[in-house]
């Protein structure tokens, strides 16, 4: 007997036109795909170009690479975190014979698609967590059954615990070849062409070489690990900084110093409305800032973690510059501003 809820979602124009969008973005991505492009570098910038959401990455991965192209795959609990994704994306670039696709699973993004022979892909989430999970699928994108994957997947896994892999020769030779990343250009300043527009190019330009040596100051090495730029996104991609040190220099992170942290956390969030504040102490997210001051759980000297997560990060040296003021005897300053009112921070 037919399940008459199976065409639900159809019955009005919302449900209708949402499944449409999602069967023209496979369409569209199984062009790209048999073109030997790499399937996590489609969607990424389907992503970033608004053609498709985060929730809908999994159920096309799944649909395309296991039922209709017949990938190996397999899923693991990564056994150490996984941060030198130069060493692997430098030797999975060369098996350019067979195509390799990550599925993480991140806790505070959701499921990412990562191309495994692009370190700036393997980036995507500052970091490949211990315990989470990871499926590595690998195949070929015209259908054809290669003989290879699944022990090619056992060599991958080799190279995520830090051990040498060792492939057949004839996984070195291919199609599956590492295509540069599109950066899109910015736009062009056009000519000066009277005195007024060319006092204009020239305060613009000496502000921009102003910018570029407060970044290169920024840059500098500092007592804990600090971002040396902001980390740019291009548009829909959720991405992820890596984590953040902020050391606790009052005597005591005590309820002062969390309301200033609220403050700073709100503002940078109604200031970037696509981006979240992720923190972390001693290995675990804090999901209440409040539980940092009980018990005196958090003494001068420790070290608070902060991620951000979100579509166009910014501000993130500015971001950790406030929370370290928050976290030392000059909390006060935050918590001047007028009860109930956003401060502009950033």
């Amino acid at each position: 007997m037919a399940d008459v809820k199976e065409f639900e979602r159809f019955y009005t124009r919302e449900g209708f036109n949402k499944s449409l969008n999602h069967f023209n973005v496979v369409l569209d991505a199984i062009g790209e795909f048999q073109s030997y492009n790499n399937l996590a570098d489609v969607l990424n910038m389907y992503l970033e170009e608004d053609k498709v959401a985060q929730h809908q990455l999994l159920p096309i991965v799944n649909s395309l690479l296991v039922d209709k192209y017949l990938y190996s795959y397999k899923a693991i609990n990564i056994k150490n975190t996984v941060t030198d994704f130069d060493k692997i994306a430098a030797e999975v670039s060369k098996w350019s014979g067979i195509d390799i696709v990550l599925g993480y699973h991140n806790p505070n993004i959701g499921f990412l698609v990562i191309n495994a022979k692009k370190k700036e892909s393997l980036a995507i989430s500052g970091e490949l967590k211990k315990y989470e999970l990871l499926t590595i699928y690998a195949g070929d994108s015209l259908g054809n059954n290669n003989k290879y994957a699944e022990s090619v997947i056992e060599e991958f896994i080799k190279l995520l615990e830090n051990k040498k892999p060792k492939v057949p020769s004839s996984i070195l030779n291919g199609k599956y070849k590492v295509k540069p990343t599109v950066v899109k250009s910015e736009p062009k300043v056009a000519k000066a062409k009277t005195p007024q527009a060319k006092k204009a190019a020239k305060n613009v330009k000496a502000t921009t070489t102003t910018s570029s040596a407060v970044a290169a100051k920024q840059s500098a090495p500092q007592a804990t690990p600090a971002p040396t730029q902001d980390i740019q996104s291009t548009g829909g991609a959720v991405r992820m900084t890596p984590l953040y040190g902020v050391e606790v220099t009052n005597e005591l992170f005590h309820n002062g110093n969390v309301e200033a942290w609220k403050i700073i956390i709100n503002s940078y969030k109604t200031s970037y409305p696509g981006c979240d504040v992720i923190i972390f102490y001693e290995g675990e997210r804090i999901l209440d800032i409040n539980t940092l001051f009980k018990w005196g759980k958090v003494k001068h000297g420790s070290a608070i973690m902060f991620a951000i997560s979100g579509k166009d990060i910014k501000d993130v040296a500015k971001l950790q510059r406030y929370l370290k003021q928050g976290a030392s005897h000059r909390f006060e300053d935050f918590l001047k501003f007028p009860v109930n009112v956003v401060p502009k921070l950033f």
